[in-house]
């Protein structure tokens, strides 16, 4: 009898032990809306949870591991209208997590990570493309599980080159990220040795769903000899009618066609289709790239203080800039963290809306660190310093 009292004295200990020496690690997925640029086609709706399911994928499997280690997860949702100033609450959301998601434009991500309370965070921008953030505008406590641009760009251009499509043309639509997507598919293109013999502006405002037939063959009549033709319309306003009836019966890639992202249904190797039924089963629908870059976020939080064991921000900071870290992200190869600018390093399925057709990087494209690295801006290249 006295040994049951004896173990039962010691197991209640124990318990109590290891319930006072929970972790406690709370985190901050925060949205800015920005006003949707109207398209001609309402096919492809934005879910209203985009981005916030993946951060709660990332929160259920953080909670699935950090129970047996006790480590106790929190997600703090914070939605802030287009109209409203972000500040406020950023400010807020800081004082109560050093752990933020950022689901917002450029300019926003730049105002919160040059808040003072924001100094010793650890921020993930889930949500831009945009080069200049990984760049000049670079910020030491903004990290980027959001591929780049550059990324993309680079990761077609391998493909194109591999297929030997070496003439290119390209389309560019009129908004400030189309120009941004078209000076990265310039960039890429003189990279890896192609060219882009013309590139001409989408000018038309009319309803391509009635008139892309008589207007579209018209349009690209023009355009030089090609190989490939590539779209830069972001918001995939007019690229879809450009297929199947451009002037000349070419494959299409960019926006439309073959199209590099960093997450799609159809992407089923690797476990990737065990990660899209978890997704499926909490949100009813597909993942798109938001919200894997947002379970990536939450998930690197994860396994930054599974390895730590610690939430101190500039602990978990320092590791996952580090050799050391490494991300299951369910694409064939461990993610990781470029030093120089704070890009998750990750591979870029080239996809059509049915299939797979490849994963950068492509075989016989080397790098003397990782073949990750042929993929966005190397450090040689870099213009960001805030990481020195």
């Amino acid at each position: 009898m006295l040994k049951h009292l004896l173990a039962s004295a010691i197991f209640t200990a124990l318990c109590g032990a290891a319930m006072a020496e929970t972790l406690e690690v709370p985190l901050v997925w925060l949205r800015h809306a920005e006003p949707e640029r109207p398209v001609l086609s309402n096919l492809d709706p934005i879910p209203e949870d985009r981005g916030r399911a993946g951060a709660e994928l990332g929160l259920a499997d953080n909670l699935t591991t950090g129970k047996f280690l006790g480590q106790d997860y929190s997600l703090e949702i914070i939605e802030i209208a287009a109209e409203d100033d972000p500040l406020p609450d950023a400010r807020a959301a800081l004082g109560r997590s050093s752990f933020v998601v950022l689901d917002a434009p450029a300019a926003t991500l730049l105002a919160i990570a040059d808040l003072p309370e924001a100094q010793g965070a650890v921020l993930f921008n889930a949500s831009s493309s945009d080069m200049s953030l990984r760049g000049a505008d670079c910020r030491a406590n903004l990290l980027h599980t959001k591929t780049s641009f550059a990324m993309q760009t680079d990761a077609l251009m391998q493909f194109a080159q591999a297929k030997r499509w070496t003439d290119l043309v390209m389309i560019t639509g009129n908004a400030p990220e189309d120009a941004d997507f078209a000076a990265a598919l310039t960039a890429s293109a003189i990279k890896f040795g192609l060219e882009i013999a013309q590139t001409k502006p989408w000018i038309f405002d009319a309803d391509m769903r009635r008139n892309a037939a008589q207007e579209v063959p018209l349009f690209t009549q023009d355009l030089a000899d090609h190989d490939l033709l590539l779209v830069a319309d972001v918001a995939n306003d007019f690229a879809r009618y450009i297929a199947y009836n451009a002037w000349e019966p070419r494959p299409i890639a960019g926006s439309e066609g073959l199209r590099p992202v960093s997450w799609a249904p159809v992407v089923e190797q690797w476990g990737a289709a065990q990660l899209h039924s978890r997704f499926s089963d909490l949100a009813s629908r597909d993942m798109t790239p938001r919200d894997y870059a947002a379970w990536a976020a939450v998930r690197a939080v994860g396994e930054a203080v599974t390895r730590t064991n610690s939430a101190d921000p500039a602990t978990l900071r320092a590791y996952l800039l580090s050799d050391a870290f490494e991300l299951a992200g369910f694409k064939g190869r461990p993610l990781s963290f470029r030093s120089w600018n704070g890009q998750l390093r990750q591979p870029i399925p080239l996809v059509t809306r049915a299939a797979l057709v490849a994963q950068a990087p492509l075989e016989g494209f080397l790098h003397q660190r990782t073949e990750l690295d042929t993929l966005g801006i190397d450090q040689p290249e870099t213009t960001c310093t805030a990481f020195d």
